[in-house]
């Protein structure tokens, strides 16, 4: 019987491809289980550890079944899934709604009720589902929802996080898919000009995501350090960690799914510091699920902007962001949010990242951010006198 709560808020965990790609195997993801659990991290709410394209063989079997490559996975995915499971973690896997893989493995096309019966029976709990080679005349919205039906009868619970890169309007129509992701973005990459796309491209997408349905931005690239051996992940180089913690910050206010794409085995205490951060990690799992508006600085409305999410508990979650390249003032009109002077009203400003109270501010709150820089506090509400 399907799960009512299945992904209410924007699951977190880890991915294999940002960093690996292709090079993965069962040491690997027991690994990353491992990693995660001696890190603290599982106990912070990222539960899922999911092995993305790359696992099987090049063809099925003689049954038409996928099988995984038993040189990379020699136990098989059944005892890699027992061996998550055992860690107190979800297991997740990868396929795709087309012919192939995005790297030439088995897709799911015209398999999917088979395919779903299968990862139910290794007890997978997540299905990222990619987009390549999608036979030109079948709409991916048919194809999600084919999947999304093989899933909900498999017999297991099952997340869908429907990977098509923001194609065919995919925000108007997958949450009528039963799908409990949707990407809305191509692939991230570890630099911060692509960070900054990604985020300005999904402005206008925020009203989309919510409970049971969130709006994927992408994988993270927090820690990785040009670390990928993938050319195109990696191309530009790398993020600084200050980079980092915007990414993981924008990711978090925005409601995308946290799913950390580092080698978890070698995290820098920078790292771990800003995967960790329990304040971000509330934003991001905050019951609600409501997107962010935007208030821009006037004067420097493209590069400074004050992201603003209301929480269930009634306080407000508050990202200063500068995505450009020399430091600038943001400046926080409280009419902007619907809070006047005139009713004796002001904010009580908690800095996110210093743990510190702020105190009690009337009408404004001014910050000058750094390039590339951000700054995260939870607002609340309070009488001024």
């Amino acid at each position: 019987m399907q799960n009512k709560y299945l992904a209410m808020t924007p699951p977190m965990g880890w991915n294999s491809w940002n960093t690996f790609t292709w090079n993965i195997n069962e040491a690997l993801v027991c690994g990353a289980a491992d990693a995660l659990c001696e890190s603290g991290l599982r106990d912070k709410g990222y539960e899922y550890i999911v092995v993305d394209d790359c696992w099987s063989l090049k063809q099925r079997d003689e049954n038409g079944r996928l099988v995984a490559d038993p040189e990379k996975f020699p136990n098989g995915m059944k005892a890699v899934a027992d061996y998550v499971h055992s860690k107190g973690f979800k297991f997740g896997m990868y396929s795709c709604c087309g012919t192939h893989t995005c790297a030439g493995y088995p897709g799911s096309f015209e398999h999917e009720f088979d395919d779903a019966e299968q990862f139910a029976a290794w007890g997978v709990d997540y299905l990222k589902y990619d987009n390549c080679y999608k036979p030109q005349h079948v709409d991916g919205e048919i194809l999600y929802k084919r999947m999304s039906l093989a899933l909900r009868n498999s017999g297991r619970d099952i997340v869908l996080s429907a990977c098509n890169w923001g194609h065919e309007d995919v925000h108007s129509w997958i949450r009528g898919s039963g799908a409990q992701l949707f990407r809305s973005t191509g692939d991230i990459q570890d630099n911060w000009q692509s960070v900054k796309n990604l985020f300005l491209s999904q402005l206008d997408k925020t009203a989309f995501s919510g409970p049971y349905c969130h709006n994927d931005i992408d994988m993270l690239v927090v820690g990785m350090h040009g670390s990928s051996n993938n050319e195109f992940i990696g191309a530009l180089g790398a993020c600084t960690d200050i980079e980092y913690r915007t990414h993981f910050a924008l990711w978090a206010i925005m409601g995308s799914p946290l799913m950390i794409g580092c080698d978890v085995r070698s995290m820098s205490a920078a790292t771990l510091e800003t995967l960790g951060n329990e304040d971000l990690i509330r934003i991001n799992q905050d019951i609600e699920c409501r997107g962010p508006y935007c208030i821009r600085q006037w004067n420097n409305p493209e590069n400074v902007m004050a992201l603003v999410k209301p929480l269930s508990d009634g306080t407000l979650a508050i990202c200063f962001v500068n995505l450009g390249d020399v430091k600038s003032e943001m400046s926080l009109q409280f009419w902007d949010m619907g809070i006047p002077y005139a009713a004796n009203r002001g904010l009580e400003f908690y800095n996110c990242y210093t743990k510190e109270n702020e105190g009690k501010f009337a009408e404004r709150y001014v910050a000058v951010v750094e390039p590339h820089d951000s700054m995260v506090f939870i607002a609340k509400p309070v009488k001024l006198r």
